[in-house]
């Protein structure tokens, strides 16, 4: 058998779609599901799980992003907004938060909605990583699986997150 049959043969057995992810954008993955209260980020194509991943949170981490600085991860649906590999924390893939509600309902009470939410590997210093839930309201997983994320997932890519 040749390699990439095992390696299909593998995956098919473990339940994985890995021959999906299989190209250099990373480009099949269609849809990230986060699960807050579980603290699992699944990845999926065509509805079937490609990996799940063990995530941190904010330092806020119940109920829904609604101000700057409130240590909250949002929840809702949004999308990929961009890629950046020179982040502060080994790569990161931009949340389109806040979206026009999360807007609306922070601008009626006076405040800011806040920004900046990221699905991002660990901090440059590591001092944080003891913490059970120590991002200002982002997603974040360990250095090794944000290159695979990173690698798998384009702009676009519908982001749920639920509480």
């Amino acid at each position: 058998m040749k390699r990439r049959e095992l390696i299909a043969a593998g995956a098919a057995s473990s339940g994985l779609l890995l021959v999906a992810c299989g190209d250099k954008d990373g480009a099949y993955v269609d849809r990230i599901l986060i699960e807050k209260s579980k603290r699992v980020m699944t990845l999926f194509a065509s509805n079937k799980v490609v990996k799940q991943y063990r995530i941190h949170l904010g330092f806020a981490p119940l109920g829904h992003k609604q101000f700057e600085g409130d240590g909250k991860t949002p929840e809702g649906r949004y999308f990929i907004k961009s890629k950046n590999p020179n982040s502060a924390f080994h790569l990161s893939l931009e949340i389109s938060y806040p979206n026009r509600a999360d807007v609306a309902y922070a601008h009626a009470r006076g405040r800011s909605p806040g920004g900046d939410i990221f699905i991002h590997g660990g901090p440059r210093r590591q001092e944080n990583l003891a913490k059970k839930d120590w991002t200002a309201g982002c997603i974040a997983v360990s250095d090794k699986q944000m290159e695979q994320v990173y690698k798998w997932v384009r702009v676009g890519t519908l982001v749920e997150i639920k509480p």
